[in-house]
C-alpha cells in the first residue's frame, strides 16, 4: 500500500512539475520553470473531469503536449535502466524500452491524477546537486493532505533549457526505485526480457481498463 501511495504521489509530482507548454528562455531559472508550469498543470487537472476519471487518451495528450517537452526522457530511462544496460543497448532496444516506459507512466498518471482535489504546492530553495555541478535541485512540498509531502526535483541543462530528469518523494529517488525493480529482471533476462515484461504488464493493464 505504501509503495502504491509513493508511486501515485511521484506521478502527481511529475505531472505538476513537467507540465505547461510554455516557451523557455536561457534566463529562466529552474525554480521559476517548476513554479510556473506546475501551477498551470495543477489547474488543468482540477478542471478536467475526464483526466480525473482516468481517460487515457486525454492523459496521453497531456503527457505529449505538456510534460515530455520538459523532460530529459533519455536521461530518465538511462537512470532507471542503469548506465551499463543502457550503454550496451541498441538504438532499437532503447526505443522499445522508452515506448513501454511511456505507456506505463501514462497509465500510472491516470491513477495519480484521480487523487488531485484541493492540494497545492509550496516552493522552497534551489540547491546545487552534490553529485554534479551542472545539476540543481528544486525543493517543494505538496500540502492539503494530512501530512505535507516533500518533493525534490532534479534538473539539468540541455542546450538552453532546464529539463527534469529525476525527483525524490519522501527522500526516495524515483529513478533509483525503478532501477531496483528493473535491475534483477535485466540481470536474469537481459534488456529484451525487461522490455517484454513491461509490454506484458501494459497489455494486461489495458485489458483490465
Amino acid at each position: 500500500m505504501l509503495k502504491r501511495q509513493f508511486l501515485s504521489l511521484s506521478l502527481i509530482a511529475l505531472g505538476w512539475a513537467y507540465g505547461g507548454a510554455i516557451a523557455q528562455t536561457a534566463v529562466q531559472t529552474p525554480d521559476a520553470l517548476v513554479k510556473q508550469v506546475s501551477t498551470e498543470v495543477l489547474e488543468s487537472i482540477k478542471a478536467d473531469k475526464a483526466i480525473q476519471a482516468g481517460d487515457t487518451k486525454r492523459i496521453l495528450a497531456l503527457v505529449d503536449a505538456k510534460i515530455l517537452p520538459h523532460v530529459d526522457f533519455d536521461a530518465m530511462t538511462e537512470f532507471a535502466a542503469g548506465k551499463a544496460a543502457w550503454g550496451q543497448a541498441t538504438p532499437d532496444q532503447r526505443k522499445r524500452l522508452q515506448d513501454e516506459f511511456k505507456v506505463m507512466l501514462v497509465r500510472q498518471y491516470a491513477a495519480a491524477f484521480a487523487q488531485v482535489r484541493d492540494q497545492s504546492i509550496e516552493f522552497g530553495r534551489v540547491l546545487k546537486s552534490p553529485d554534479n555541478p551542472g545539476e540543481v535541485i528544486v525543493r517543494t512540498k505538496i500540502v492539503g493532505q494530512r501530512d505535507p509531502v516533500p518533493i525534490n526535483y532534479y534538473l539539468q541543462r540541455v542546450g538552453d533549457e532546464w529539463k527534469i530528469f529525476d525527483l525524490d518523494v519522501l527522500g526516495i529517488r524515483l529513478g533509483l526505485s525503478y532501477q531496483s525493480q528493473w535491475g534483477p529482471v535485466i540481470k536474469a533476462k537481459g534488456l529484451d526480457g525487461l522490455i517484454a515484461e513491461l509490454a506484458q504488464r501494459n497489455k494486461s493493464a489495458a485489458a483490465k481498463g
